[in-house]
């Protein structure tokens, strides 16, 4: 049986990590297994915090919407059950984004809500 030898998928493996590793600081971009332990946590943190974004995202929203509610004399809580009683289907990143760019538009929705 011929023998095997395997320096060019090891050096593959070793190079596609190390490209991956590729602006991290110190050894971690260096030398093969500190980088390895790196990618493997960097994957792991990218993988939770595309969950995470988007939590964060909707508290954001959900504060912005707030504000702007207590601006017309409501609570996040109170303008929300106004919406959904008076039919009004937004959702929280569309509202958030009228209580910054068009206030004039969320003043009115607060009063479409209200009445």
């Amino acid at each position: 049986m011929p023998r095997v030898k395997r320096s060019v998928p090891s050096r593959a493996r070793r190079k596609k990590v190390l490209k991956a590793a590729k602006g991290f600081r110190g050894a971690s971009s260096k030398l093969f297994c500190s980088a390895a332990v790196a990618v493997d946590r960097s994957r792991a943190y990218a993988y939770r915090d595309r969950k995470v974004r988007k939590r964060e995202f909707r508290r954001l929203w959900i504060t912005r919407i707030n504000a702007a509610a207590r601006e017309h004399g409501m609570s996040y809580s109170r303008f929300m059950g106004a919406m959904q009683k008076a039919g009004i289907e937004l959702d929280r990143k569309i509202l958030a984004d009228m209580a910054v760019n068009d206030p004039a538009a969320f003043a009115r929705i607060a009063e479409m809500a209200r009445a």
